[in-house]
């Protein structure tokens, strides 16, 4: 069943058609602006569409369950063309949609000025996807909020979509067992204040490729790429990067991608990601996959691994990344440029 939102149609609030439909039906609301308009979606299946043209949802100071403008729990829903603007909560964590459960689509959508883009629960079967979709300019200012803030769920996918100038916090943070961040562009402008462009920290399985991604002049934080900060919350554990740039704009770069070593063995290749920094020095790490089950590390070299990054120096240049980063005193791959540090 199709249910009709708008002036002049069946419902006239998104709030009322959400406390009347169904599993399955398909939600149409007309273009235009939906002040204070909040909703809580909780059916098995569910299509939510603008028709005629964008719909935006102005928070207005309300929130649904004191969440944020829209809160999802339900099956499988899929979203389309709104556009979700200045969620605000009490406890500064107000989110454009708050996805708890199930499996959420979200498409050619657009959230600014929030506190949060899209935040969800740890619910570890939950899958998240999103395509064609604008990220700006969400956060509370305290770096614990962010564009995007994916927690311990089974599987996120983003592809085809934009990030820009989050408010202190991170473009892309994810804690997701899967992650894969394809064709996207994650970029501070020359204003910007954002912190990391992407972060995992909790591990996983993390494929990342033709992604750009550029730190301004303004930003919070040199690191561009964490994986693994606060240890690894899933059993299997691989950072994949393939294909990407990195854009280091700061008067001081040192374009870096960061991960925290694990015990076990580890090995370490890069496919094609480049760094480019316009000021000094660029380095550019590769990737690094921890075994799903750690082993013990032999004695001789019980250190291992140190940081590795790989550095060219002079004038601004692509960069590739090394193939191969070894151990420290280890000579670098014959025939890459920069050396192995």
């Amino acid at each position: 069943m199709v249910h009709a939102v708008g002036p002049g149609r069946s419902f006239s609030t998104i709030g009322q058609a959400a406390r009347v439909a169904r599993d399955g039906d398909t939600v149409e609301v007309q273009a235009g602006a939906y002040r204070g308009d909040v909703a809580v979606w909780a059916q098995r299946q569910l299509t939510l569409r603008a028709v005629g043209g964008r719909v935006r949802l102005l928070a207005d100071g309300a929130s649904a369950e004191g969440k944020g403008i829209w809160v999802v729990r339900g099956g499988d829903i899929r979203v389309e063309g709104f556009d979700f603007e200045g969620a605000r909560a009490a406890a500064r964590n107000g989110a454009g949609i708050r996805f708890e459960q199930g499996r959420l689509s979200v498409v050619d959508c657009r959230f600014s000025d929030n506190e949060n883009g899209i935040l969800t629960a740890n619910d570890r079967t939950a899958e998240l996807v999103i395509e064609r979709t604008l990220f700006q300019a969400n956060g509370a200012g305290d770096g614990q909020s962010h564009n995007l803030y994916v927690g311990c769920i089974a599987a996120l996918t983003v592809t085809d979509s934009a990030f820009h100038d989050a408010r202190g916090g991170h473009l892309l943070k994810s804690r997701a067992a899967r992650s894969a961040v394809h064709r996207n562009q994650l970029t501070d402008s020359d204003t910007g204040q954002s912190s990391y462009e992407l972060e995992f920290p909790s591990g996983g399985l993390v494929q990342a490729s033709h992604n750009r991604l550029r730190q301004g002049p303004g930003t919070t934080n040199s690191t561009m790429l964490f994986y693994g900060a606060e240890g690894y919350a899933w059993p299997e554990n691989r950072l994949v990067l393939h294909d990407n740039l990195f854009i280091d704009d700061r008067p001081q770069a040192a374009s870096t991608c960061a991960w925290r070593p694990a015990s076990g063995r580890w090995s370490c290749r890069a496919t094609g990601s480049k760094a480019r920094a316009a000021h000094g020095r660029a380095n550019c790490a590769t990737e690094a996959r921890p075994t799903a089950a750690p082993r013990p590390r032999p004695a001789a070299i019980a250190g291992w691994p140190p940081p590795r990054r790989c550095h060219a120096r002079g004038r601004p240049r692509a960069v590739p990344a090394c193939r191969r980063l070894p151990w420290r005193g280890r000579p670098a791959v014959p025939g890459r440029r920069g050396r192995c540090a």
